[in-house]
């Protein structure tokens, strides 16, 4: 059974992750309307705040932060065998404009 009284659940706690959220979606649409980056390298920070943000969201929002060390261990197992199949699947399928060329 789920202890409710282990962690905190104070409303400061939320608000900060929200404001921290609020920053880091207003850095992305900066940087996606500046474009400060090449493609590549604006993928890659992209992908890194998008990373930062789900985690926040995860952990706090889902309080996932609050679980078990096994429950915390089978998420990080699910996604990381997500990205392996999606490996498997997908950039096969990517790879065929190289060999064929955009028309």
């Amino acid at each position: 059974m789920h202890d409710v009284a282990k962690h905190d659940d104070s409303k400061g706690q939320y608000f900060w992750v929200w404001g921290a959220l609020l920053v880091l979606t207003g850095v992305e649409v900066w940087l996606g309307y500046r474009q400060v980056f090449e493609p590549a390298r604006m993928l890659e920070v992209l992908l890194v705040l998008s990373v930062i943000k789900s985690a926040l969201i995860i952990g706090y929002f889902m309080h996932l932060k609050f679980e078990t060390a096994l429950m915390r261990w089978m998420l990080v197992i699910s996604v990381a065998g997500l990205f392996v199949i999606m490996y498997l699947f997908f950039f096969p399928d990517a790879g065929r404009i190289l060999r064929l060329g955009v028309k």
